[in-house]
């Protein structure tokens, strides 16, 4: 049976995920938490735009920003 994508999320908490937005932005970090509406908190957070790296403690994306959230191992979601 496989995962539902909520349940594919919730298994990342915790855990390295690395984000993508639609406008280019890539953010990796740890997912420290969601909502209902799969709004994403991550901390110990890069952020990568135009081959220039920022680093923040914690930050929270809101969904319809994101194109898709991922780990090692492959896609967890997609828009």
């Amino acid at each position: 049976m496989s995962e539902k994508p909520f349940d594919l999320i919730h298994n990342s908490l915790e855990k390295e995920v690395k984000v993508y937005l639609r406008d280019g932005r890539l953010f990796v970090g740890i997912m420290s938490g969601y909502d209902k509406d799969l709004n994403i908190a991550l901390s110990d957070v890069s952020v990568t735009e135009d081959g220039k790296t920022k680093e923040y403690d914690q930050i929270v994306i809101r969904r319809n920003n994101i194109l898709s959230i991922g780990n090692d191992e492959g896609i967890l979601w997609e828009e």
